[in-house]
């Protein structure tokens, strides 16, 4: 907030990308009490008011914020998101870092070649968002807010790299067949003008970007090629000149295109909800923009649509296919009541929806959102690899000039050769596939996972995946269905079943557990209604208390009455028969007796016993179960699904101890939970890994790997995914890496030509990018 006056104003507005929505919020703010002088400029994208009142200047807020916009405090840094269309390769991040650097108002920046996103946080009043997109300009970078539609240029900024390359290419081969037919004399003459031309046809996007890089002192790969060709020209070589300039050019190319696939693979996210919905107004259909739907309303899918908006059902039945969220292969059945997922495809029925979150606000967006942080978060291998980069090209640039100039100085040797070799140096002193090896492979990796309903939130996390040595399953929604049904409800006193239920369900009216919604369903069933409670109280791990019509009641786990003296034994009889039969046994008393006792049993996931085998076959041996539910009840379902020792009757802080244990004697250990109630517990672990979290912000936003529907066999699949990455990773490093040593080692006895070490570091860069893009076909 700037403080000029300390009753006055400033805010940086987002989204405002039009006079008429300046207007709008003019109009709209003007009319609220404790607001004077207000103004709105939409060229600077700032708002400034004099406010009478903190409550004013809340309303304010609020206000614009209800328009759809987001308000930023002028006085403070703000976070601004770019795409930078020419960000290709590491030279270019260099170039951005040398360009603004020096910009005052800059805080931090980060460029990630693969995504082609900019991250700046900037001192808007300092350094406004215009002025750092001006000085990208200047570099020849074109740069937009991310996430906005790319603006399409004329025929030549689009098509401008691909017909330089094509007229090299022409050119190049008009001056060899001139040289081969004339032979030397008056053929030479024509083949040096044909590969002049092709040098000016083809270099003219070199030399520009060349020019821009040193203005700034940035020596990049166009630098080193400019410097290269010239070279070429000074001692006569105008084959090898024109031969450099053609294979760059295509080799730039290619690389663009290869680089796009990659990136399209999540841009393909962004575009599975459509940008308009059917809205229900007045009783009329209306195509609206999504922006300008709000929660609450209702909108239509007709057959075959695409859902705009995370909603309700409200009417008619459907089969959707959620595949794009959650990875479920098969169609699942929507009727009033449940909830639909942006980017879900209808079938042949017709639904209206009631809207529940706002465009920005979907759980596609949100994964969006999540898959976009994931990209910028640097692997630990990416980070070694940016280090080692950046003592690379240095070294080689200093063997280069000592190759140029001490063997003439010092034995006499021919100039022109070992310059020569000195030119072929400086084309293999990019490291540009070296550094895009680790990142193009982890955006490929997230991407796959994205699409099969996996979401990985971040390289780092894409490794350590696939180094786990043990897991830690919850039960209850992980290894189960998560929708037990109450089996038996028995008496141990003169209170009827009836009651019992009916005293049950009172108490669990306020809970979202699990086992309490299975108690309210069987009362809803039988047609009980729950009574009214008084001083209600939860013991964690435990169960809960209140009073009823004055009288007190407990309900809760063995522990409970156990602590209270109340378990005799009777009570240990039922328990311990229900238990071995894999019942989770809950327990009904009052402040001296035992009243009654509720089995519910859970049904293991259909696939989850083939998902146990599968991580074993994996190599993950070390397998096992926390659960808060008695010891029963655990042991049936570790053995039906080949778990060993399983850890029963844990509370909340006891799984938290148990993965610690984990972690200290395996060093890499996953917690698989719901993403919620066993949030500490998967924080303890290396990885946090949160099942069926399409509907669940609190898992999207905890874990570290989200399997987006309740598919366990998805699991497996990550760690393949993980492990398929790394070795992807380290095979781009051994080409990267193996083809500079190979170059390197032919260049300095003269083995190596111009075009041979362009082929060849151009060559690398695509094979990095090849074999990345295998991993979006892993099935």
């Amino acid at each position: 907030m700037t403080n000029k006056n300390p009753n006055t104003l400033t805010y940086h507005i987002n989204g405002m990308d039009c006079p008429d929505c300046a207007a709008k919020v003019k109009k709209v703010a003007d009319r609220l009490a404790g607001v004077e002088n207000l103004r709105v400029d939409f060229t600077t994208g700032k708002l400034s008011a004099k406010v009478t009142s903190p409550e004013a200047a809340d309303q304010l807020r609020d206000t614009v914020e209800s328009l759809g916009y987001t308000l930023h405090d002028a006085s403070q840094p703000v976070t601004s998101v770019l795409r930078v269309e020419n960000l290709d390769c590491s030279e270019e991040v260099s170039l951005i870092e040398k360009m603004l650097g020096h910009l005052p108002g800059l805080v931090s920046l980060d460029a990630n070649p693969v995504t082609q996103r900019l991250a700046v946080v900037h001192d808007p009043e300092q350094l406004p968002l215009g002025q750092i997109i001006a000085a990208l300009a200047e570099a020849k970078l074109t740069a937009v807010p991310f996430g906005e539609a790319r603006v399409k240029g004329g025929f030549w900024t689009e098509n401008g790299a691909l017909v330089a390359m094509l007229s090299a290419a022409v050119l190049v081969a008009l001056g060899l067949t001139l040289h081969h037919v004339l032979g030397a004399g008056a053929g030479a003459v024509w083949a040096k003008l044909a590969f002049g031309s092709a040098i000016l046809a083809g270099g003219w996007p070199i030399a520009r970007k060349a020019w821009a890089a040193a203005h700034h002192g940035a020596i990049d790969m166009n630098v080193l090629m400019s410097v290269a060709v010239i070279g070429a020209l000074f001692i006569d070589a105008w084959d090898e000149g024109a031969m450099v300039v053609f294979l760059f050019s295509l080799a730039q190319w290619l690389e663009s295109r290869s680089m796009d696939r990659a990136r399209n693979a999540v841009r393909a996210l962004m575009e599975l909800a459509p940008p308009v919905a059917r809205v229900l107004r007045e009783g009329h259909e209306v195509t609206v923009a999504v922006e300008q739907v709000q929660v609450g309303e209702i909108i239509r899918l007709r057959p075959g649509d695409k859902a705009p908006l995370d909603g309700e059902v409200v009417d008619g039945h459907s089969a959707l296919n959620q595949a794009p969220i959650t990875g479920e292969s098969l169609p699942v059945e929507k009727t009033p009541g449940d909830t639909v997922y942006a980017g879900s495809i209808n079938g042949q029925g017709s639904l209206d929806l009631r809207v529940t979150h706002l465009a920005a606000d979907t759980t596609l967006a949100h994964i969006i959102h999540l898959i976009e942080e994931a990209q910028a978060a640097r692997a630990p291998t990416q980070t070694f690899i940016d280090r080692f980069a950046r003592v690379y090209t240095p070294a080689v640039l200093l063997l280069a000039a000592l190759i140029a100039v001490l063997p003439p100085l010092l034995f006499g040797q021919a100039f022109d050769d070992w310059f020569y070799r000195a030119l072929v140096l400086l084309v293999i002193a990019c490291p540009c596939a070296l550094v895009i090896s680790t990142p193009v492979a982890i955006v490929s990796g997230l991407a796959r996972g994205a699409r099969a309903g996996v979401l990985i939130k971040g390289g780092i996390h894409l490794e350590n995946i696939g180094h786990l040595r043990a897991l830690a399953f919850d039960k209850t929604g992980t290894l189960t269905e998560g929708r037990p049904k109450v089996q038996d409800v028995e008496t141990l006193g003169d209170t009827p079943a009836a009651q019992l239920l009916r005293i049950a369900a009172s108490l669990e009216a306020r809970s979202e557990h699990p086992l309490a919604q299975a108690i309210l369903e069987h009362a809803a069933e039988a047609g009980i209604t729950p009574d009214e409670v008084s001083d209600f109280q939860a013991r964690t791990g435990r169960g809960v208390q209140a009073r009823i019509d004055g009288r007190y009641y407990q309900l809760g786990n063995h522990r409970l009455f156990e602590e209270r003296g109340l378990c005799g034994p009777a009570v240990k009889a039922v328990l311990d028969r229900r238990e071995a039969e894999g019942k989770t046994v809950i327990i009904l008393g009052d402040e001296q007796h035992v009243l009654g006792l509720i089995s519910i049993a859970d049904q293991p996931r259909a696939n989850a016993r083939e998902a146990i085998a599968r991580l074993r076959a994996l190599g993950i041996q070390n397998i096992t179960l926390l659960t808060g539910d008695n010891r029963g009840a655990a042991r049936a379902i570790a053995g039906h699904l080949g778990i060993d020792a399983p850890r029963a009757e844990l509370l909340p802080a006891d799984k938290v101890e148990a993965v610690k244990a984990l972690v200290a004697r395996h060093q890499r250990v996953g917690m698989v939970g719901d993403g919620v109630n066993d949030a500490p517990a998967m924080a303890a672990a290396t990885t946090g890994i949160a099942m069926g979290a399409a509907g669940s912000d609190v898992a999207l936003e905890t874990a570290d790997l989200v399997l987006m529907g309740d598919d366990l066999a998805r699991l497996p699949f990550a760690i393949r995914l993980s492990r398929a990455s790394l070795r992807v990773i380290h095979q781009n490093i051994a080409m990267a890496l193996g083809l500079k040593a190979i170059f390197l080692a032919l260049a300095i006895p003269g083995y190596a030509t111009l075009w041979m070490a362009v082929f060849a570091d151009m060559g690398a860069s695509l094979l990095v990018i090849a074999n990345s893009l295998r991993l979006l076909r892993l099935r």
